[in-house]
């Protein structure tokens, strides 16, 4: 089903992957600068409007757990990916390999991040490129309660086709659900081949309330 709906759609929902508690936990780290290697004003580079903040190395056991475990079942579409769109990277079955592809490429810096939303605030649509060496599926997890803790913010990804226009997917989520998607580009099939495509995603205005999301990124950045 996974591989299914991220070849259909460029991405895939996986429900109730936390429980409410395990998303209010992480939520909360948001205050505690310890966890943390840097922190981004998105207004401030042109983003859009909130924030958000990168984790450092070590990563909370919940989330080093969760890049480590996803990752091998992400890395069997990629690879297929890859072959359809006739680029040559493969990626190790295992997390701890393509790390240590990473930061022989001077990508060292972790790039799971947490991110806090209030009211007028969005992200702009974009890619997470952080270097020559990217994995091409990452996910996101929502850690708030939509209706409840908060109102708009819903999670968005655009597909630009070959001399079409874009096509918009919004993902409906609830509070521990999570979405796989394309990072950059993904495969499409075409009437005879394979054609590229590419990708952008981002967040609508947030109308009331505060929405935390966590998203996790399999490659380090430079």
């Amino acid at each position: 089903m996974l591989a299914g709906e991220l070849d259909g759609y460029g991405c895939a929902v996986l429900t109730k992957l936390l429980s409410p508690e395990e998303c209010g936990n992480i939520a909360a780290l948001y205050s505690d600068e310890s966890h943390f290697r840097s922190h981004i004003n998105m207004a401030r580079h042109g983003f859009g409007k909130g924030e958000y903040r990168y984790f450092k190395y070590p990563l909370p056991d919940l989330l080093g757990g969760l890049r480590t475990a996803l990752y091998p079942h992400l890395a069997a579409v990629a690879n297929d990916w890859n072959a359809r769109m006739g680029i040559d990277e493969r990626y190790p079955g295992e997390h701890a390999w393509f790390l240590k592809r990473c930061h022989a490429a001077g990508q060292t810096r972790p790039t799971p991040l947490l991110l806090q939303y209030v009211p007028g605030d969005f992200n702009c649509l974009h890619q997470d490129l952080y270097g020559d060496l990217a994995f091409p599926i990452q996910v996101a997890i929502l850690l708030s309660e939509p209706g409840i803790d908060f109102t708009g913010g819903e999670f968005v990804l655009t597909e630009q086709r070959p001399r079409m226009q874009s096509r918009a997917e919004v993902v409906p989520l609830r509070q521990g659900d999570a979405v796989a998607f394309a990072v950059h580009n993904r495969p499409v099939r075409g009437s005879k081949s394979s054609y590229r495509v590419n990708l952008r995603h981002g967040v609508s205005r947030i109308r009331s309330g505060m929405r935390h999301t966590v998203g996790i990124i399999f490659h380090d950045a430079k």
